[in-house]
């Protein structure tokens, strides 16, 4: 699985992945109560930005369900979020048409390492040197 998190503006993204491999969960769900049998990319939304409870379901489903497929950030997506998405799990999100790419691009590049194991990279820093 691979800590690169992938960008998409709203205004232009479109997905690429058949509707029957994708599941979207309203942020109030459960996700060990889903059925993801057949499911490659899950949609986790955030109605306002400052509504974190999709960060908890992708740390959920990598970490205790161990998915291994696409997790996707969709609604209020701000370039502030990225970095504690890549560490949440994420492998991908849809930024809200207003934000810049580029710089979100940039500052997740800003970070290429923490010294804290996260949902991907569950090892400390201290204990990979």
């Amino acid at each position: 699985m691979s800590q690169t998190l992938q960008l998409f503006s709203e205004d232009a993204f479109v997905p690429t992945e058949a509707a029957a491999q994708r599941i979207s969960l309203a942020n109030d769900a459960d996700p060990r109560e889903a059925d993801l049998s057949g499911i490659t990319v899950i949609e986790l939304d955030f109605p306002k930005f400052n509504d974190g409870r999709a960060f908890s379901q992708a740390f959920l489903l990598r970490r205790r369900l161990g998915f291994a497929g696409q997790i996707r950030a969709t609604g209020d997506v701000l370039i502030d979020q990225l970095v504690q998405m890549q560490r949440s799990g994420f492998t991908q999100a849809v930024l809200r048409a207003d934000q810049n790419l580029v710089h979100g691009q940039a500052l997740l590049a800003h970070y290429p390492a923490f010294y804290q194991g996260d949902a991907v990279h569950t090892v400390p820093h201290f204990a990979t040197a």
